[in-house]
């Protein structure tokens, strides 16, 4: 019997199934060690040692999976096939080779793009070696995140306080975003007006034309630039005659795309399906691992993270059987296509993502998936049938119009567009290409050169120049994918990052950069340019990728980066913040000085007039503050331009009133604390409070928003079995179900005030099948991070456990008391719960960890004051 490792239960289990009763297939769940998040993990003093932990729920994995090897006759290692896949296969090697578990047995290494069962079978026949350069590169790039992150977040710790931390590709992720807000900023509109023609046919048929010319001089799109100008030419082709000069026709073809990457398939179902990047990737995986559909078991998809573009030669035969079945003969081409990749990094460019069997449509396999399954499923089987299809053919026609009024004259076009052979496009259709209205998919008449045209009306209307869009996940991923930074399976991790550190919010589908966000990204332009520049970004993924080839040494590229940047660190140690804090007021001069309605300088204090306002840098971040404090108290959050005047913008107490609630007639109303906007009801210690979720701005929040978020949480229903009741809040990490200690987390905000007990019962089994610790098993979710224990030792975490939630700290586990919300836990809370639990000796079986450090009654009498903290206060530890 041998041992097959792979990456997650649910692949285990149906790769199993293939494989019968010879081989034993266990899970990983993922990655089985990780650098522990302290300093010292990668020491460059030491030639880039690197030292690895395994967490306690991996610890039994490995246990269990060393237990199964020790009476295998052999150990094939099955993990994904990429570099995060070939790291994995590494770690659990080196780890059974430290257990001594593995002797003299054979071990191999297997990829499969596929989760079928003759996939699964070739891969199994056509063993081979782990890839030694493929796992240098994953070296190279976890130590390079690592040094960057725990090297530079210390520095904004002490520069920039209210900043998480810095990522090598994260803080480019983020000037994109940034900068593009900059440019929205400083975008200065301009006017300009749009001219056509209501023109009729001898026949009695209209259609429209455009002006393109006028008094023999071309015109371009801002040249006709006011108003007098536009009733000019107006008035001109009011009195004009008009005929058709020319009329062209010309055939053209239109060749389908290649088949989905990882990013092209995030921006289609961004589109077209309203989709995040994250839960892009999450369905993808469900169809990847396996379904059950009709009894068998099989993988819908192919591998998700990829950026290759060409499909396996019996794919593409696949395909064209299914072209032939599904569409006929006539939009199957001669010739088969075949993509080569622009992706520059080889070793992550395997199959695209197609269907696994092509003769699965999606109406044949919709009843065994759900909603979202099915949609995703449909997009990627039809994209990838279009890319072997026929080309659409399509007839252009511009006719080329003549106006004549006196010795005046101007031309106008029309063009239009007729399909004549579908081809593709009977398959898959470009979003762009069904949500455009434009002239040039517009149907003309029959229209003859030379013959005398109606005038029917005259049209001048005015426009305007618009600023750059914001960046959506789609456009982000697109972005950064062009400019060669990151990799397939980084795009959503990357996001999530920026998005958790409240660096960016998502409003209506788009990025928008917060204002610690905008902070971090100006300091680090300021003083670390070069290691937040695109090229200089792009050419380290470069690097990388040709360690990944076998073409550079992995330790030769991270002593050359770190030289240079561990220099660049210690000259930012000796800035002063006064230096930082001058550099930023110039770099983010919109968001620290908006610009007044009565036109005075933003940055005279509007409080005392006569100070002058800076960024200052407070305990819990940035802020804007007048010159003459003490004298003047004036502040501002940063970034909030709606409230220009500070604390007194709204209000006396600088409130925004709302409307009154209909059941207890309490006020309610909008203000901005420490921590940010949050909606209030009522005064004084029983007001009730709640910070704004993710995603929702100051400018969307209304009387109704705002009684919605003062009902939460809200009961939905009593358990169909337990009989227990189901309710539904907003915490820390987003929107969730309760049940019985058991949360589970909802998609987005909407869900919480419109889930019903069906589906609220659903997510709850579905949570608990999972187990605990996640998507399935391990470490218990967590609910909560309080931060460092302040006598070290590690993090303090609220989880969520079997029997209901807990503080976590190492190997201290303490339940919360009956009743306690688990979002309501402070640190001081959690500090008094530890000290409670190691004096009555369940700290693990080790010595109490205070006694040899800070004593633990210092933290918990900090408890004492906590009726006095700022109203403010108690919203962030029930912030959303």
């Amino acid at each position: 019997m041998d041992v097959v490792v792979v990456e997650s239960p649910a692949k285990a289990k149906t790769i199993n199934k293939y494989l019968g009763k010879n081989y034993k297939v266990l899970a990983s769940f993922g990655h089985v060690r990780d650098l522990p998040a302290k300093d010292g993990s990668v020491r460059p003093d030491e030639d880039f040692a690197m030292s690895w932990a395994v967490d306690t729920a991996s610890s039994k994995r490995l246990a269990d999976i060393a237990k199964a090897v020790k009476d295998a006759d052999g150990l094939i290692l099955a993990t994904d096939p990429d570099r995060e896949g070939e790291a994995i296969s590494w770690h659990v090697l080196e780890v059974l080779k430290q257990k001594r578990a593995l002797k003299d047995k054979p071990v191999s290494r297997v990829v499969f793009n596929a989760i079928t069962k003759s996939s699964v079978l070739e891969a199994m026949a056509t063993p081979r070696q782990i890839d030694a350069p493929l796992v240098d590169a994953y070296l190279a790039r976890r130590a390079l995140d690592y040094l960057v992150g725990f090297t530079l977040s210390p520095v904004l710790w002490r520069k920039l306080p209210g900043a998480r931390s810095a990522g090598r590709v994260q803080s480019v992720a983020l000037r994109l975003v940034c900068d593009r807000e900059l440019e929205i900023e400083r975008f200065i509109r301009e006017e300009y007006w749009q001219i056509s023609a209501l023109l009729g046919t001898p026949r009695k048929e209209n259609f429209e034309a455009r002006l393109t010319a006028f008094d023999r001089k071309k015109l371009q799109k801002l040249d006709i630039s006011n108003k007098a100008q536009a009733d000019d030419i107006k008035a001109m082709l009011e009195g004009a005659t008009f005929k058709a000069l020319s009329v062209e026709a010309k055939p053209t073809k239109r060749n389908p795309g290649p088949p989905f990457t990882t990013s092209t398939l995030q921006q289609a179902a961004s589109s077209r399906l309203g989709f995040s990047a994250s839960r892009t990737m999450q369905v993808a995986q469900r169809l990847y691992e396996g379904m059950d559909i009709g009894g068998e078991t099989a993988g819908l998809i192919t591998y998700m993270r990829t950026d290759g573009v060409q499909m396996a030669p019996e794919a593409i035969s696949a395909a064209r059987d299914a072209i032939a079945k599904e569409f006929g003969p006539k939009y199957l081409p001669e010739k088969s296509r075949y993509y080569t990749t622009k992706a520059k990094n080889a070793q992550e460019a395997h199959e695209a993502i197609r269907p696994t069997d092509f003769m699965r449509t999606p109406a044949s396999v919709r009843q065994y998936l759900d909603a979202d399954q099915a949609r995703l499923y449909e997009m990627v089987w039809k994209r990838a049938i279009a890319s072997q299809m026929q080309p659409a053919e399509i007839e252009r026609t511009t006719v080329e119009i003549e106006a004549v009024n006196g010795a005046r004259t101007a031309e106008l076009r029309a063009v239009g567009s007729v399909v004549r052979f579908d081809g593709f496009i009977a398959a898959y259709t470009e979003q762009k290409d069904e949500d455009s209205e434009d002239e040039e998919n517009r149907r003309l008449p029959e229209i003859r050169a030379g013959e005398q045209l109606d005038r029917e009306a005259i049209n001048a209307t005015q426009h305007t120049t618009e600023p750059p869009p914001r960046y959506s996940e789609a456009s982000l991923i697109k972005k950064l994918e062009e400019l060669g930074i990151g990799r397939p399976s980084t795009y959503t991790a990357i996001l999530k990052t920026l998005e958790d550190r409240d660096y960016v919010a998502i409003d209506k589908r788009k990025l928008v950069p917060q204002a610690k966000g905008r902070l971090l990204s100006a300091f680090l332009e300021s003083f670390f340019e070069r290691y937040v520049e695109y090229d200089f970004t792009a050419s380290l993924e470069e690097k990388l990728d040709e360690i990944s080839d076998g073409k550079l040494a992995w330790k030769d590229v991270l002593r050359d980066f770190w030289k240079d940047f561990s220099g660049a660190v210690a000259d930012i140690k000796e800035l002063r913040v006064t230096d930082v804090l001058d550099a930023l007021n110039e770099e983010l001069a919109p968001l620290v000085f908006p610009a007044r309605e009565d036109g005075s300088n933003p940055r005279i204090c509007p409080k005392c007039g006569t100070g002058n306002l800076s960024l200052k840098l407070g305990k819990f971040g940035a802020f804007v503050g007048c010159s003459n404090y003490p004298e003047c108290s004036f502040t501002r959050q940063l970034g909030d331009a709606a409230n220009p005047n500070g604390e007194n913008g709204n209000g006396e107490d600088g409130t925004k009133v709302l409307g009154k609630d209909p059941y207890t007639a309490e006020e309610i109303t909008l203000r901005t604390g420490r921590f940010g906007p949050y909606i209030q009801r009522g005064d004084g210690k029983e007001a009730k409070r709640s910070s704004l979720p993710k995603g929702w701005t100051v400018d969307s929040i209304d009387h109704e928003k705002a009684l919605a978020l003062l009902s939460l949480p809200r009961d939905v229903g009593k358990h169909p079995e337990s009989g227990k009741m189901i309710s539904a809040g907003l915490g820390r990490y987003g929107p969730f179900v309760l049940h019985d200690g058991t949360y589970a987390n909802l998609d987005n905000i909407e869900d919480v005030f419109s889930i019903g007990l069906n589906r609220a019962v659903s997510v709850i089994a579905e949570k608990q099948l999972k187990g605990p610790g996640g998507r399935n098993g391990g470490t218990p979710a967590a609910l909560k991070e309080l931060g460092e224990h302040p006598a070290g030792g590690g993090k303090i975490v609220v989880r969520d456990g079997k029997y209901g939630p807990y503080v976590n700290f190492g190997k201290v586990n303490a339940t919360l008391p009956k009743g306690k919300d688990p979002q309501s836990v402070t640190i001081e809370d959690a500090l008094a719960l530890i000290a409670e639990k190691e004096a009555k000796g369940g700290n693990g079986g080790r010595k109490p960890f205070r006694k040899a450090a800070a004593p633990a009654k210092k933290p918990a009498a900090a408890k004492k004051p906590a009726a006095q903290k700022p109203a403010a206060k108690k919203v962030a530890n029930k912030k959303g």
